[in-house]
């Protein structure tokens, strides 16, 4: 059954327009775990301009469901991490100043760079997760870093999905296919929303979690917050 991880960046980043603790976060996070959520996303950025570190601190021992931190494993957010301890770490190749994750990672490239990371992570007990693009060779290589899942990067798919679903599904159902194959787990996160989640669950075979964040939230200001959890869940066919 594929796990529904709600990424609360947006809802931080409310908060921190206006400073104070409104919207709270925490309150936040517990309800949507309680509405039916199977676990929490958050990904704090070096301006911390959503999500801060020092949130990550504070949800993590309140938190019934699994803990995703995603980010790119600098010093501070490896320090984090480890303290910590959620699950799971998502790494992402997003540089500073990103808008928001716009690449997975040439694991090819940085193939080392990902086994010191993931090693680090292992050593804490957490779970590894490494954002990537459904490019055969770059899965073929992550599974040489010792990563535990990938996280498929899912934009191309969501741009893509009205015009043409089965074009749109055809790379990531052949990434799902070989990510199986060499026993990885698979993830799948960015752009994913009300209209194109149903048939990417269909389609993707072991799917075990999706990330999503700012379609959720964005949906939650029409119908509210409980009712777009379960209107989330009833795509994966949970409700």
């Amino acid at each position: 059954m594929t796990k529904l991880s709600v990424n609360i960046n947006k809802i931080a980043l409310i908060r921190n327009s206006r400073g104070g603790k409104l919207p709270d976060v925490t309150k936040a996070a517990l309800d949507i775990v309680r509405f039916g959520a199977e676990g929490i996303t958050v990904h704090p950025r070096p301006d911390e301009r959503h999500i801060r570190y020092k949130d990550a601190y504070t949800l993590k021992p309140l938190l019934p469901v699994e803990f995703n931190i995603e980010g790119y494993p600098n010093d501070k957010f490896m320090q984090m991490v480890t303290e910590v301890k959620p699950a799971q770490v998502t790494l992402v190749p997003d540089p500073p100043d990103a808008l928001t994750s716009n690449a997975g990672w040439n694991t090819i490239k940085y193939k080392d760079f990902l086994r010191e990371v993931i090693g680090v992570l292992h050593a804490s007990g957490i779970r590894a997760s490494v954002f990537i693009d459904t490019d055969l060779k770059f899965i073929d290589e992550v599974v040489h870093t010792g990563t535990d899942r990938i996280e498929l990067y899912t934009e191309a798919y969501a741009k893509n999905h009205s015009s043409s679903p089965e074009k749109a599904i055809e790379p990531y159902h052949k990434a799902a296919i070989r990510a199986d194959e060499l026993g990885l787990g698979i993830n799948a996160g960015h752009d994913l929303n009300l209209d194109n989640l149903a048939y990417f669950h269909h389609h993707i075979p072991n799917l075990a979690e999706v990330s999503i964040g700012h379609a959720l939230i964005s949906d939650a200001l029409y119908f509210g917050l409980e009712k777009t959890v379960q209107l989330y869940l009833r795509q994966l066919g949970k409700v």
